[in-house]
């Protein structure tokens, strides 16, 4: 039943091609003073280039980032193929994202409580973090230490998904409405024969209407994004240079909307 349930930096790119092809790519100051100036010495690869997105620029420690914060948020990259491959495709639906928020001027002020708020929420619904006793400041600071992660990277983390999620609901969201006969043919065709093959009553059609009709509109909502982000892709320049993370302007894959 809960299958039925759960349905819901910037370079300029000569600056990158430079840093590309003397294969340095250093992320810090002081990492730019760590590789020497000794031209005997061999260069020290200190992060790769894997993606140009309209000339922000992807890095392969940004890809690694984005792998280990699905501890976090288990749903966004579940376990199976192409996992690295996944993850790619999800940092680049994030940085479209984020590069139209920020030419439609619509990112959204998030407060330091409200984050805290919904990490709160998070660090006692976390499977993983019984162990480390998430609950506590020192509990979680120890969980995100063990994969690789800090408190402050994954504050700012949430208050951009925060950010993404508010634009994808003021952007899709408005103006999709779910007809009475919808719901019930969702009912009647996907609901009621879940709880039969599972010998189970199925409950009352007024008593799930609502979350049917959530259900629904998420699932139009996820349909406008995919398709926006597609047309994105088209019309921009999506430029991949790991052959392993995709082809350039490749279609959005069927992952949960908010790209966050």
């Amino acid at each position: 039943m809960a299958r039925v349930w759960r349905q819901l930096r910037r370079f300029g790119w000569l600056a990158a091609a430079t840093l590309l092809a003397s294969g340095l790519v250093p992320t810090r100051a002081q990492d730019v003073a760590s590789t020497g100036t000794n031209s005997s010495q061999q260069p020290v690869v200190l992060d790769s280039v894997i993606a140009v997105i309209n000339g922000d620029v992807l890095l392969r420690s940004d890809l690694q980032t984005e792998m280990n914060m699905a501890t976090v948020e288990p749903l966004s990259l579940p376990a199976g193929k192409n996992l690295e491959q996944r993850a790619a495709s999800r940092l680049i639906n994030r940085t479209l994202i984020l590069q139209q928020m920020e030419s439609q001027g619509m990112v959204k002020d998030v407060s330091d409580e409200a984050v805290q708020k919904d990490l709160d929420a998070l660090r006692e619904q976390l499977p993983d973090c019984r162990k480390f006793d998430c609950k506590t400041e020192a509990g979680w600071a120890k969980f995100l230490a063990a994969h690789d992660l800090t408190p402050q990277e994954v504050n700012e983390r949430w208050r951009q998904r925060m950010q993404i999620l508010s634009f994808i609901d003021t952007r899709f969201r408005a103006g999709v409405r779910i007809s009475k006969p919808d719901i019930e043919d969702y009912y009647n065709k996907t609901l009621v024969p879940q709880f039969k093959k599972e010998d189970l009553s199925p409950p009352s059609l007024d008593s799930v209407s609502a979350r049917i009709e959530e259900v629904l509109l998420q699932q139009h909502v996820n349909a406008l994004l995919q398709d926006w982000l597609k047309s994105l892709r088209d019309q921009g320049n999506v430029i991949i240079l790991d052959p392993a993370l995709g082809q350039s302007n490749p279609s959005p894959d069927n992952e949960e909307g908010d790209g966050a």
